[in-house]
């Protein structure tokens, strides 16, 4: 399958590499070219996160980044971010800020969608799903390849932006795989032809990975080797470098 778009979503961790650097960062992929974009909030125990996310959350732990001070720094986040943005986190800070006080800010700050990989569905459905609907804030599910069809239909069901597709069950930071067990999986779910938008996650690092990723779905979203630019010198310079060899590959 020829996917015309190819849109590619970037991740970043909030408060890092400085503090103040999560709205400057968010600018910068967004000129860059970055479609749609993903802040993680911290947390102290990022089971599903490789060691470059960790150790941005970390940093970002120790700068004083919370999620009060998130939502302080995306106040204006509407009048100079124009495309879409999803906040990404686990579900401990957020049940600690409350969870009606989350959705209330993410409206007031223009967040369109949050992923939060620890929230079960169906507590989802039992409790919250209302409340997020009720704000207007998209929740965006994963599946992996372990997700059987009757739960991605199930899925599918609840989803209003994408569902988001790991491409492996590993933690992020892992090249992609390309192996034939991740092509079949890849291409099983494009078959399923699902309502919903799909974003392959995990693995997406560089030019190859992006383009086989969204041979079979609408997007792609590239996390850890972000992250890693941005523990490099001046990164925002190298930012629009970083976002054109992942769309065209590297230059020569």
């Amino acid at each position: 399958m020829e996917n015309k778009k190819r849109l590619l979503s970037v991740y970043f961790t909030a408060g890092y590499p400085q503090l103040d650097s999560t709205v400057p960062v968010a600018a910068a992929l967004q000129d860059a070219g970055a479609d749609f974009l993903e802040i993680g909030f911290p947390y102290s125990d990022p089971v599903a996160d490789g060691p470059v996310i960790q150790h941005s959350s970390s940093v970002a732990l120790r700068n004083g980044m919370t999620l009060t001070v998130l939502f302080e720094q995306l106040k204006d986040l509407q009048e100079q971010i124009r495309i879409p943005v999803f906040l990404m986190g686990y579900l401990n800070p957020v049940l600690q800020y409350g969870m009606d006080e989350f959705c209330r800010s993410c409206k007031e700050t223009g967040i369109s969608g949050v992923i939060i990989p620890d929230l079960p569905l169906y507590e989802y459905e039992a409790l919250y799903k209302d409340l997020f609907e009720r704000h207007g804030i998209s929740f965006v599910f994963l599946i992996t390849p372990q997700t059987d069809e009757a739960r991605i239909r199930r899925i599918d069901g609840l989803s209003n932006s994408f569902i988001y597709m790991l491409s492996s069950p590993s933690v992020t930071g892992q090249s992609l795989s390309l192996t034939d067990d991740t092509l079949d999986y890849f291409g099983r779910i494009r078959d399923m032809q699902l309502k919903s938008p799909v974003v392959v996650g995990f693995g997406i690092g560089n030019h190859e990975a992006f383009r086989t990723a969204t041979d079979y779905a609408d997007a792609a979203i590239v996390g850890s080797a972000y992250v890693r630019l941005l523990g490099t010198e001046n990164p925002l310079q190298h930012t629009a470098g970083f976002i054109d060899s992942i769309r065209n590959g590297p230059l020569p």
